[in-house]
């Protein structure tokens, strides 16, 4: 498992870049109203969009660190800890994480008493999903803040615990994962026969459970292996590692309408007019999404790519399946009304095979998805 990407761009490209970025946080920094609330002041009390932000800033941190832009760390460094740390103490205001002992899982304050809050995270809705956010900004806090992250270590894993927790007799110690938190459901999003996860939580629906966001369940499982190298624990590398792979390797089956090698069972003509899935069902497919009409793929291609983190070179690894999506999204971004923010993954993905022309889109756009920057995409 690794922090960083293993094709990155020049560290020269960064520079200006890097110092308007800094120049932006000590900003946002300084106008901050309430403690724990950042980037926009409201975006925190939109739990969803608020933890969508969270990999800016925690790749801002790697990558300063990976191309010698040292003086941006303690920056970064700040800002995060001050964000997160409210959530796992309990001082966040007007929300934060309760103990479910009913379902044996984490929930919200607001969730517990509106289960259309926080996208039904109070009835365990996308947990995978929005934890893994948590979980990434948690591990890369800990590798460059050790203090803090023993200080916040418990929680860490209790997070962790509420969907990655393999069962076990009962521990008195925050160490191994393999027989971590018999307090915890075991795997409560994964399914060990299907060999992916599924996002549904409790909400029972006529074709049974569903997934939207591929990767957004690799980033929890990459973000638990990276936890697990923060804190020197191999058992939970090793287990991160495990189900990021095995998710990969479910997303290119099902979601990713090759029609070549393992992602072969669609028909001719359903390859033809598709790329990419929108949802999964266990009973049926959707090119649609919750949000978006089949028309809109640049949506469906976002939503299985978000957020750009190193393991997501390894989700689309084949670059004639990748021109081959870019090519099929491209004709959408001339719809009326396309956002920046979906058109940046596509032009991410067709970095893949043509960086010159991607950068060249990416610098032309005003406006980025919450969870990125040009650094991100240039990295």
């Amino acid at each position: 498992m690794w922090w960083h990407v293993n094709e990155g761009g020049d560290s020269n490209m960064y520079e200006e870049h890097f110092v308007k970025e800094n120049k932006l946080i000590r900003v946002l920094w300084s106008n901050k109203r309430d403690r724990g609330l950042w980037f926009i002041p409201l975006v925190w009390k939109e739990f969803s969009l608020g933890i969508q932000i969270l990999p800016l800033h925690t790749r801002l941190a790697l990558i300063a660190e990976e191309v010698d832009f040292l003086d941006v760390i303690p920056v970064v460094k700040k800002f995060l800890s001050e964000t997160i740390g409210p959530w796992l103490d309990g001082t966040f205001n007007g929300n934060g994480f309760l103990y479910d002992e009913k379902w044996g899982g984490i929930i919200t304050k607001q969730g517990s008493t509106d289960s259309g809050a926080d996208f039904g995270f109070g009835v365990y809705n996308d947990h995978h999903y929005h934890l893994g956010y948590f979980l990434y900004g948690i591990a890369v806090l800990a590798k460059i803040d050790p203090k803090w992250g023993k200080k916040y270590k418990p929680q860490a894993y209790s997070l962790m615990s509420d969907f990655m927790n393999l069962g076990g007799g009962k521990t008195d110690h925050y160490h191994s994962t393999l027989n971590h938190h018999y307090h915890y459901t075991r795997l409560r999003c994964f399914d060990l026969y299907k060999l992916h996860s599924w996002a549904e939580g409790l909400t029972k629906f006529a074709d049974g459970r569903n997934q939207e966001s591929t990767s957004e369940a690799i980033n929890a499982y990459y973000s638990e292996a990276l936890l697990g190298l923060a804190y020197n624990d191999t058992e939970l590398v090793s287990l991160g590692s495990t189900l990021t792979a095995l998710e990969i390797h479910a997303a290119k089956m099902w979601w990713h309408v090759n029609g070549e090698g393992d992602s072969n069972m669609y028909e001719e003509d359903f390859v033809k007019e598709n790329k990419l899935i929108g949802v999964l069902w266990s009973n049926k497919r959707d090119s649609g999404l919750r949000f978006a009409p089949p028309v809109w793929k640049e949506c469906r291609l976002g939503i299985q790519l978000m957020p750009l983190v190193p393991v997501s070179e390894f989700l689309f690894s084949y670059k004639s399946f990748v021109k081959k999506v870019v090519e099929w999204t491209m004709p959408a971004l001339y719809r009326n009304g396309v956002e920046d923010g979906w058109k940046e993954f596509v032009y991410a993905l067709e970095g893949v095979y043509d960086n010159e022309s991607a950068l060249e889109k990416i610098r032309s756009l005003k406006h980025f998805d919450n969870g990125n920057s040009f650094i991100s995409h240039s990295s």
